[in-house]
C-alpha cells in the first residue's frame, strides 16, 4: 500500500516536472533585468554583468567564450541562445547576423531581449516591442548597456558613464556599471539576484578553463553588494597569484606591493594577511610581519600551524615574539 502511494506521488511529480520543463521550453523564463556585455580591446577579456529581481539570474542570462564573445539573454529568456549564439560568433557570423539568425524563427522575438559582442568589439542589441518599459539600450565603444522593467532610461545611462569612467580590468569596469545602474534605480521591482562572468584564453583555475571570474549570488537582499564582495575576494586573490611571479626574481617590494592591494580588497581574508606577513618577513621587515602575522591569526587560528613550519618565515624562526604568537616558545 505505502509503496503504490509512493508510486503515485512519484508519477504526479515526474507529470508536474514534464509539464514544467514543457512550459519552460515554449515560454522561456522571465528576467526582467538589466546586464551589460563588454570586450576589452586591451588583453581580449569578455564579459557579462547582470543583476535582476529574479532567482538566480545567473544560471540563465550571462554567456561568453574566450576569443569568440559574450551574450546576455533576458527578459523572457531562452537560455539556448547563449551556446546557440556562441556557435554562430564562433563561425565567423557578425553579431547582427547572430541575431538575425536566432530571432528569425522565433515566435516569441516580441518579448526577447538579446545583447551580443564579439571578440572585436562589435554590438548587436534587440529588445522586443512587447517586453516591459522601461525597455531599451546604450551601446558605446566595446560595450553595450540594455534592460527591460527598468525604473527608467536612467539606469542605462548610469551604467554606461560608470563603465567609461571606471578604471580597472573589465571585472572591475562591469562592476562599476552594475553598481551604477542600481543606484539609478535598476529593477523596477527590487533586487534578488546578481552575477558576473569574465573568460579569458586560459584564465581558469589552473589554465584548465577560460572562465576567468564567474561569480554570483541567486537570493539576496541585497545581490550587487555580496557581487562586490565576491569579486573583492576573487581580485584579492589573483594579487596574490601575481605576487608569486615575482618570487623566483626575489623582487620582495613588488610581492608586498600586491600583497597590500589583496588585504585592500579583502581584509577578512586571513590568508591575504598571512601572506603580506610572509613577504614582509622575507624582506626582514619584522616587525611589520609580526602585524602582518598577528592579524592573519586573529581572522583564521588555523594559519598558526602553517606558519610554525613556513620557510618564508624563516627570518622569524628565532624570534621570541613570533614563537610566542605562534605557540612554539616551550614554556616550563
Amino acid at each position: 500500500m505505502k509503496f503504490r502511494i509512493l508510486l503515485s506521488l512519484f508519477a504526479l511529480f515526474a507529470i508536474g516536472i514534464s509539464s514544467f520543463a514543457a512550459s519552460e521550453k515554449s515560454d522561456g523564463e522571465l528576467f526582467n533585468t538589466f546586464s551589460i556585455v563588454a570586450y576589452d580591446s586591451a588583453n581580449g577579456d569578455l564579459g557579462v554583468a547582470v543583476q535582476s529581481k529574479a532567482f538566480a539570474v545567473g544560471a540563465r542570462v550571462p554567456y561568453a567564450r574566450s576569443g569568440v564573445g559574450a551574450i546576455a539573454t533576458q527578459a523572457t529568456t531562452n537560455p539556448s541562445f547563449g551556446p546557440r549564439g556562441l556557435l554562430l560568433l564562433e563561425k565567423g557570423l557578425p553579431p547582427v547576423q547572430v541575431i538575425d539568425s536566432l530571432l528569425k524563427a522565433d515566435e516569441r522575438l516580441a518579448v526577447r531581449q538579446l545583447a551580443i559582442i564579439d571578440a572585436r568589439g562589435q554590438v548587436a542589441v534587440h529588445t522586443g516591442d512587447s517586453c516591459i518599459d522601461w525597455k531599451g539600450s546604450k551601446a558605446g565603444a566595446f560595450y553595450s548597456c540594455q534592460g527591460n522593467l527598468l525604473a527608467g532610461q536612467g539606469v542605462v545611462d548610469s551604467m554606461s558613464a560608470a563603465f567609461e569612467g571606471a578604471s580597472g580590468e573589465l571585472a572591475e569596469r562591469l562592476m562599476a556599471a552594475l553598481e551604477a545602474g542600481q543606484r539609478a534605480g535598476g529593477d523596477s521591482r527590487g533586487m534578488q539576484s546578481a552575477a558576473l562572468l569574465v573568460v579569458r584564453a586560459g584564465g581558469g583555475y589552473a589554465g584548465f578553463n577560460d572562465r576567468y571570474i564567474d561569480i554570483r549570488t541567486d537570493d539576496s537582499k541585497n545581490p550587487i553588494r555580496e557581487l562586490r564582495r565576491l569579486l573583492n575576494k576573487v581580485l584579492a586573490f589573483n594579487a596574490i597569484l601575481k605576487a608569486e611571479t615575482f618570487r623566483n626574481k626575489r623582487d620582495f617590494e613588488q610581492m608586498i606591493a600586491e600583497a597590500r592591494r589583496a588585504v585592500d580588497l579583502d581584509p577578512a581574508g586571513g590568508y591575504n594577511w598571512y601572506q603580506l606577513g610572509c613577504y614582509l618577513a622575507m624582506a626582514d621587515k619584522l616587525d611589520e610581519a609580526k602585524k602582518s602575522l598577528k592579524e592573519a591569526f586573529l581572522r583564521d587560528e588555523y594559519l598558526i600551524l602553517t606558519a610554525r613550519s613556513d620557510s618564508d618565515l624563516d627570518n622569524l624562526i628565532h624570534d621570541q615574539e613570533f614563537r610566542k604568537m605562534t605557540g612554539m616558545l616551550s614554556t616550563k
